[in-house]
């Protein structure tokens, strides 16, 4: 905060003696040293959720609540198909039920009342027989009513096809009036929140990958920060290469499956580079930039990453040198031959 307050303090008096229209930035001096350069992979985009949907049930198809591109919440009915039948049958069931319920209730009277005469011997055992064999029958015509009544009511859910995640709908194969067999695919539903990304690599830098460690994949024009998720030990004998699946989730980026995607990892060999603070490196204009105090004036150079070394960067483009000057604070608010005044010198 102390620091902050003085930054405030030495730029507000800057802004006294700067030159009209000048930035106020800071810089630092551009240094050699060794890193281990990047190299580009290209690989492709899964969704990490996907489902073929199929029905459960054979019948004529109801109603169809969804069309190709829609997003779905879990739970949502996509699908039902006509119970017409086993809705009767259902309420058959439910009756029969309740007569069932009735006559166990009788059949348990007269059980529990021969049970007594029974006892006093003003009745035969015969008779007694009889009014427990009734009383069974009926308890086990209950049981299996229910069982019924429940098999039914499975077979009711069964003629509606939910979804069972969030997602979007990618394929529709079924609609209203079509008849829909057991097991046939309605529809192809996807997370596309949540994907996963395969890249084929050698074998060396498979093994320096760590699954604590944040990586920028680039998938058009987004960079998404993805973990290392997996090594899948199946390699391809022709290159020498092994799948590795980094995951992500893209929240509201719009990506599809089959995409390609890029990462930059660092090779296993040293070389000598021009190092910075990563502060220096900006997107600006559709580029990758540093600027240059050139004697005041600000100037942009086209740069590129070549590898990474803590709070610094490795960098390449044409016109840098060791000992020259980059902005590495207000970079942001600076334009191209631009005065600009240094106020950490």
């Amino acid at each position: 905060m102390i620091k902050k307050l003085l930054l405030s303090m030495i730029m507000g008096a800057s802004l006294l003696v700067a030159a009209p229209g000048a930035a106020l930035i800071e810089v630092d001096t551009i240094k050699t040293g060794e890193v281990n350069p990047l190299q580009k992979f290209v690989g492709t985009v899964n969704f990490d959720k996907q489902s073929t949907l199929a029905s459960q049930s054979s019948g004529l198809v109801k109603k169809v609540t969804f069309e190709v591109g829609d997003k779905i919440k879990k739970g949502k009915v996509l699908v039902q198909i006509d119970s017409e039948l086993l809705d009767a049958k259902i309420r058959s069931f439910k009756a029969s039920l309740e007569i069932a319920n009735i006559k166990l209730k009788n059949t348990n009277k007269d059980y529990l009342r021969y049970k007594r005469l029974m006892q006093t011997k003003s009745i035969t055992a015969q008779e007694f027989d009889t009014s427990l064999l009734e009383f069974n029958s009926a308890e086990q015509n209950l049981i299996a009513l229910k069982a019924q009544l429940k098999e039914l009511t499975i077979q009711k859910a069964q003629k509606l096809v939910y979804a069972p995640f969030d997602g979007v709908i990618v394929e529709k194969n079924i609609n209203i009036g079509e008849w829909a067999s057991e097991g046939k695919s309605v529809a192809t539903l996807v997370n596309t929140s949540s994907v996963e990304i395969i890249f084929n690599l050698p074998a060396n830098l498979v093994s320096g990958l760590d699954a604590t460690k944040l990586y920028d994949i680039k998938i058009a024009q987004n960079t998404l920060a993805a973990k290392f998720h997996s090594a899948i030990p199946k390699g391809d004998k022709l290159t020498r290469t092994f799948p590795v699946k980094f995951k992500t989730n893209v929240k509201n980026k719009f990506v599809f499956d089959g995409q390609e995607a890029s990462v930059n990892l660092s090779k296993n060999a040293k070389m000598k580079a021009l190092i910075i603070n990563r502060d220096a490196v900006i997107n600006r204009f559709g580029s990758v930039v540093v600027f240059a105090d050139n004697k005041g004036v600000a100037m942009m150079i086209p740069v590129k990453v070549i590898g990474y070394l803590g709070q610094n960067v490795a960098i390449a483009g044409k016109g840098l040198a060791e000992g020259m000057s980059i902005v590495v604070k207000g970079n942001e608010r600076v334009f191209p031959n631009q005065p600009v005044q240094v106020i950490n010198n």
